[in-house]
């Protein structure tokens, strides 16, 4: 029965990877608050295992958090794939400023070579999402957002300058195929990277311009992945250095950390089909919580179960495991 199931697995996978063959690679800025939680270490793993295999284009790691370990830890892992010109950037002005409790971005920041050493180092993150938008052709760049809405409301509020004429929200207009967001909880609940910066949670999803496919908060909840990274003999990698340190720090994630973050990228550079399924509507924030109004015509939608959890966690957990081209 095992084997059987392990046949049906891998054919699954082998379709996927069939039907994505001949995609053009999706220009991609992650937008990320790595600290708090280290899914978002697993994220960035996709996101470079998939870069790898020509399907992404990544433009730049940016931080939503300002905590002073961040954007170093985001310079680690660009820097181990082999990246580390990937330009970042954090926010300048009011923020949220979280840490990991497992100390996972101190063993980071020690152990592998970096060369931001501060997040208050970085550009503006603005800056740096303008300056990358500018120069992209119309209408060709996907946003994902594995953190706080916080810059992307900075962005929206932009003014012309230097970099573009345009303000922000017509910047975002013209440049921005889509908005793909770990966030919310559906289709009604209290999640967390929208209530840490719920006020720019419920402007963000108000005002923008293009159209916004959500992660919910039920769908990561389902899909564990690290215990078999951790496990892995022949891996060595800061991926797995985190997920080998965290994991067991706390009980919940005994058979693998819950995996918010990896399906939006996913998402982000796959598409949803066959992994999931999308409702269509609208995504209300108020204080901190978002409830939803389905509309077939909506602007917005959010991901539903479709491929079976252990079919898609085998397939995020292997990109998980990708050893770069370093």
């Amino acid at each position: 029965m095992y084997k059987l199931a392990l046949l049906f697995t891998l054919l699954t996978i082998s379709t996927v990877y069939a039907q994505i063959g001949n995609r053009q690679s999706v220009a991609v800025i992650l937008d990320t608050d790595i600290g708090p939680d280290y899914d978002d270490v697993g994220a960035m793993a996709v996101l470079h295992a998939l870069a790898d295999r020509g399907e992404v284009r990544p433009l730049a790691v940016i931080s939503s958090n300002k905590n002073e370990l961040v954007v170093p830890s985001i310079d680690v892992i660009n820097t181990w794939f082999g990246r580390a010109e990937l330009p970042t950037g954090a926010p300048k002005g009011a923020g949220p400023g979280y840490g990991a409790s497992q100390k996972w971005p101190e063993m980071l920041v020690e152990k592998y070579p970096h060369k931001i050493k501060n997040t208050s180092d970085a550009p503006d993150a603005v800056e740096t999402y303008r300056k990358i938008l500018a120069s992209q052709p119309d209408r060709s760049v996907t946003i994902v957002t594995i953190g706080f809405l916080t810059n992307l409301k900075n962005l929206l509020e932009s003014e012309p300058d230097k970099i573009s004429p345009l303000p922000g929200a017509e910047l975002v207009k013209r440049k921005v195929k889509e908005l793909v967001s770990m966030a919310g909880a559906f289709p009604e609940g209290r999640e967390y990277n929208v209530l840490t910066d719920s006020v720019a949670s419920e402007k963000v999803f108000a005002n923008w311009p293009t159209q916004i496919i959500l992660s919910g908060f039920e769908i990561g909840k389902q899909i564990k992945t690290g215990a078999k990274v951790i496990v892995n003999e022949r891996l060595d990698s800061p991926v797995k250095d985190v997920y080998a340190l965290a994991m067991p720090k706390s009980k919940e994630d005994a058979d693998g950390r819950m995996s918010w973050d990896q399906t939006a990228v996913l998402v982000a550079v796959r598409g949803a089909q066959p992994y999931f399924g999308m409702k269509r509507g609208k995504i209300i924030v108020e204080g901190g919580s978002n409830k939803w109004q389905d509309d077939s015509m909506g602007p917005h939608a959010y991901l539903t179960e479709a491929m079976p959890i252990s079919q898609i966690t085998a397939l995020i957990e292997g990109l998980m495991m990708w050893e770069g081209k370093r």
